[in-house]
């Protein structure tokens, strides 16, 4: 692939994952923001055992509801955020993260943390990460999330 070509694929790729723009048909183009959002199922809208608003995972849509609401995520969001519930009580350092999430190693491992960020910003007062200083990242341990792999 020639540097160009590369570069075209990155922006794409980036516009992507921000929610600016959608891949149909292998051509890029911007989102129909006046689409009514699908029917899906709701969950509770909030956890029983500590009143904090339920995180609902629909794996096969690839979609989360906090609390009942549509959650918007970007594919590396999500992704970040499956891996993490799936390993629920193992730290991963920024690089285990960039590897398996990313697929890549090739990145600044600062990259992790941007995501993790915007994870975090994106869920509000929900415990969800847990930094462990000087090491990298976990879900958790009162995070209540439920996943539907069905859905």
């Amino acid at each position: 692939m020639t540097a160009p070509a590369r570069r075209l694929l990155e922006a794409a790729r980036e516009l992507v994952e921000r929610g600016e723009a959608t891949i149909t048909g292998g051509f890029v183009g911007q989102p129909d923001r006046r689409a009514e959002p699908s029917a899906v199922p709701r969950p509770p809208a909030r956890s029983v055992a500590t009143g904090a608003p339920e995180l609902h995972i629909l794996a096969a849509s690839r979609s989360v509801l906090l609390g009942g609401d549509p959650l918007p995520l970007t594919r590396l969001e999500f992704d970040l955020l499956m891996h993490l519930v799936a390993h629920p009580r193992r730290v991963f350092t920024r690089l285990q993260l960039l590897t398996a999430v990313w697929g890549y190693e090739h990145t600044g491992v600062r990259t992790v943390d941007v995501h993790i960020r915007r994870l975090r910003g994106k869920v509000g007062d929900v415990p969800l990460i847990t930094t462990v200083y000087g090491v990298g990242y976990r879900l958790a341990d009162d995070a209540v999330v439920t996943i539907d792999r069905n859905a």
